[in-house]
Formats: C-alpha cells, structure tokens, sequence
C-alpha cells in the first residue's frame, strides 16, 4: 500500500495531485503565477473545490497568461462573474487582474520566479514533520514574502494563502516522513505523460535575511496544529 499524507484522502483526483504535483518544484514564471493566482481563489474554500474546477480556470483566464489578463477590464469582470465554471467571486477576480500587472512589473525587473525562488536560495526548504500536526500554516518566511508580495501590488496573498503556495510549488517540502513523496523520491508521470512543467532552474541568492532555515536542512520544530491544503485559508 502506498502511503500518502492523510490530507489527500481516497480521491484519485486529490491523489494524483499530491503523487505528481504538490511539491515538485515550479521554475516557470508563468506557472507559479497560475498557483498564486488559485491559491488567492482557495480563501474561504478547500482545494478539492479549485482542484475540481482548475480546467475551468484555464479556460476562463486564457490558460493563465497574465500579459493577456493583465489587459482585462470591467467587460471581462462582468463575463466572469457570469461563469458558473468558476468560483464567482467579485474581489478575487479583480485581484486576478491587478495580479497579472504586479507580475508583469516584477518578471520584467528580475523574472517572476527569480523573485521567488531567491527567498530560499533557489532549494528547497526541507522539513521533517512526522504528522500533519507538526505542519504549520503559515511561518515568518511567509509573512514576509506576503509583505513583499503585497508591496508589488499583489492581493489574496496573505501569510496562509503564501506558505500553501510555497509547499504546493516546492519551495518547502512538508511530506510527512511516512510519505513515499518524501525529498528524493519523484514518481512517474500519470499514464505515462509528461511531468507537470517545472523542476530544476537556476539558485538563486536569499532575498533578505533570516526567516527560513538553511536548503536541505530539518526547520526548527514548528508549533503543534494546522496542516498543508487542502484546507480553507485567508487572505
């Protein structure tokens, strides 16, 4: 039998996500910004519900390209919130837009993912819960990069929507120590596919100081509860 963390539950839908998604590290600028922008969708829901609907997203948003949602106006509101493939949310999709010009500035300054990648010296940061009680829901290093991230223009990024974001894109690993996804251990691709875009990419340097632990080593114990999405967030 293999053994998973417990969030991903019986759902092949969710199961598969956590086998070849959640974790693997994303380099592809436009692709982290595609999480980010979900993750903003997650507030309030479970991720089971972006999950089910995340091909609706793409249809919708233009398959996530910010340079064409970033020239989005009121008209497309309006069409949006009209879509019933989506979660219909007045405040998360004008975020949506705003978004995609934040991400515009930044990918043009320094690149997107470079931005990102740079607050963990381009590794991973590898934890070592033993259950999902010892996962956090947010950290210092999240608060920051929220902070940041919101300095650029981002909204729905607060710390919780942040530290989701940086397991599911792999910027932490916090596969509990049962899991056969743990660090080093890449399945192969579903029905013999490709893997999801990502994995590999230059390091970077550490954006800031303090707040994460040094690459490939255990973090400091975190506080008891909590635990990695699914799972409501806020903003």
């Amino acid at each position: 039998m293999v053994e998973r963390c417990g969030w991903s539950g019986q759902d092949p839908l969710y199961q598969a996500y956590h086998d070849h998604e959640w974790g693997v590290p994303e380099h592809d600028s436009r692709a982290l910004w595609e999480k980010l922008v979900l993750d903003g969708f997650q507030a309030g829901l479970s991720w089971i519900t972006i999950l089910r609907k995340r091909e609706n997203f793409r249809r919708a948003f233009a398959g996530f390209d910010p340079d064409v949602v970033a020239g989005w106006d009121e008209a497309d509101v309006v069409r949006l919130l009209a879509d019933p493939g989506i979660v219909r949310h007045r405040g998360k999709i004008e975020a949506t837009i705003g978004n995609a010009r934040a991400w515009q500035r930044i990918e043009a300054r320094e690149g997107f993912s470079q931005f990102l990648w740079a607050y963990v010296d381009g590794r991973p940061i590898v934890n070592h819960p033993r259950t999902l009680a010892e996962v956090p829901v947010r950290t210092p290093l999240s608060e920051r990069i929220s902070k940041d991230l919101r300095r650029e223009g981002f909204r729905f990024c607060g710390p919780t929507i942040v530290y989701a974001f940086m397991q599911a894109v792999g910027m932490v690993d916090d596969h509990v120590a049962t899991c056969h996804r743990k660090a080093g251990f890449t399945p192969p691709p579903p029905n013999g596919g490709e893997r999801p875009a990502g994995g590999g990419g230059p390091p970077g340097r550490r954006r800031g100081g303090g707040g994460a632990p040094p690459p490939h080593t255990p973090a400091a114990p975190p506080p008891p509860g909590g635990g990695p999405p699914p799972r409501p967030t806020s903003a």
